[in-house]
């Protein structure tokens, strides 16, 4: 019988954010497959587990997985963790994963902690879907490359680091301009923890406010950009569609208008249609 392959997600800071479940299968573990055995070791010794670490990294990944599923072919059960949030997000482990899938081996995720998905809860940006585009590339003519190509009309996360976090509020600026809003979440559940939401204009003047105001790590949330015409058409449709119930047509196409952003004389127009259509019934 093959072993379990467990895809345990581990604090992004604050060492007691790991869940009861994480703590237990990384304490019966046969193996803990770590991005970095040192920063693993503080987080297990902190719950008094002494566990087999190995290291697989993003210098290691092939070879270390090959290791890592002739032992869960064994019947050894491995723990996959990376230094912080949830593995195989902007992370390695996912060849690892996919090889367990491919080798008919079990996948058990342990969920928890995830930076992406705490700065985007702390966002504040209502939206039915998100972006997670991880990392920007390091030279400032391929992050400029990368975000000439983006225009999401949802919100988008990034990681960012220190060194570089300036640099990229000032790449996003220039390309969505000052008015688009940013979440700037940094030392998400450590001491120095701060997440602040203003518009991207005046997101360099927070960074530069303050020398601690670039360090320790970073997560960045861009706010939805307008809709596209024909996503606003569709939802003005949908909310005139409900006021016509209760409204003549132009307040309903007035208030449609004013909540999705459609033009007003199509909507009253569409209204029209739509009480002609239901008078000729």
């Amino acid at each position: 019988m093959t072993g379990l392959l467990y895809v345990v997600a581990t604090p992004i800071g604050n060492l007691s954010d790991a869940g009861a479940r994480a703590v237990e299968v990384l304490r019966s573990a046969d193996l803990v497959a770590c991005e970095d055995t040192r920063t693993s070791r503080t987080l297990l010794a902190h719950h008094g587990i002494a566990a087999r670490t190995f290291a697989l990294h993003e210098h290691n990944e092939r070879t270390g997985t090959a290791r890592l599923i002739a032992e869960l072919l064994a019947g050894k059960t491995v723990a996959l963790v990376s230094d912080a949030g949830t593995p195989a997000v902007s992370d390695p482990g996912a060849l690892l994963v996919e090889a367990a899938h491919r080798s008919g081996i079990r996948v058990i995720p342990i969920p928890g902690p995830s930076a992406a998905l705490a700065a985007f809860s702390a966002s504040g940006f209502a939206a039915n879907q998100v972006l997670i585009a991880g990392f920007l590339p390091s030279t400032a003519g391929a992050r400029r490359k990368a975000l000439s190509g983006l225009d999401e009309s949802h919100p988008v996360v990034f990681f960012e680091a220190p060194h570089r976090v300036a640099a990229a509020v000032a790449d996003l600026a220039a390309r969505f301009g000052p008015d688009r809003e940013i979440v700037i979440a940094r030392e998400i559940t450590k001491k120095f923890e701060e997440i602040v939401r203003l518009p991207l204009g005046a997101a360099s003047a927070w960074l530069a406010s303050g020398p601690h105001r670039q360090q320790g790590e970073f997560v960045l949330v861009l706010g939805p950009g307008a809709k596209a015409a024909g996503d606003a058409i569709a939802e003005g449709r949908r909310v005139l569609a409900v006021l016509l119930e209760a409204l003549p047509a132009s307040d309903a196409a007035r208030l449609a208008a004013r909540i999705s952003g459609a033009p007003r004389r199509e909507l009253y127009r569409f209204a029209l249609e739509r009480k002609g259509g239901e008078s000729s019934r």
